[in-house]
């Protein structure tokens, strides 16, 4: 029943909610990083959703588009900025990503949405992540977030959507909270983010 019907309206509830409270920080950041990046502080990315659904996902921008002499972009930690170091530091940057849940296309808890590129090298079982909305936060990131490696992160997707429960979403929601204030699991070792997924996990 949660799953089906009261979820969606838990995440349009709390995330209205939360964008309202979090409005000053919002204004903030937006100021400091449209100086930082001088220009757009925001990030949209076409992302896959429920049933593989695409969507555009928007972040607060923490990285500039500096690119080398062949015109490829700069590795991630080449390119993020100090102000968008603070910000991710602060899991700041996932604050605009209220508006996809107050719209319908995530979930507060959830798979985290990753790269369209991606879906044709999942495995029958990795694309089990897709049968629910793609969230904010979600069991991977409390379990390690861009720490632990692709294999272990689509095991703790796919037990999340065969558990999910109130329960188990306000369990997530503490711990998050918890993560953030000791800002742990942000990167992975040597990376701003996480590894790109290859497709042999």
């Amino acid at each position: 029943m949660y799953k089906s019907t009261f979820k969606r309206t838990f995440d349009f509830v709390l995330a209205l909610a939360g964008f309202l409270v979090f409005s000053p920080v919002f204004i903030v950041v937006m100021v400091l990083l449209t100086i930082a990046n001088r220009g757009t502080p925001f990030f949209f990315q076409k992302r896959p959703g429920r049933n593989e659904r695409i969507f555009k996902i928007v972040k607060f921008k923490t990285m500039t588009d500096a690119r080398d002499s062949n015109g490829e972009l700069l590795p991630d930690k080449d390119r993020l900025t100090k102000v968008g170091q603070w910000v991710r530091k602060l899991s700041l940057d996932e604050i605009p990503q209220l508006l996809n849940v107050i719209k319908g296309d995530m979930s507060l808890i959830g798979p985290r949405p990753l790269l369209v590129q991606y879906i044709p090298l999942y495995n029958d079982f990795q694309k089990r992540r897709h049968e629910v909305r793609p969230g904010i936060t979600g069991w991977a990131q409390v379990n390690g977030r861009n720490t632990v490696g692709w294999k272990e992160k689509f095991e703790f997707d796919v037990w999340y959507v065969d558990h999910i429960s109130l329960k188990l979403d306000l369990r997530i929601i503490l711990k998050t909270i918890v993560k953030v204030f000791k800002t742990e699991g942000i990167s992975a070792e040597g990376q701003a983010t996480m590894s790109p997924f290859t497709g042999n996990e």
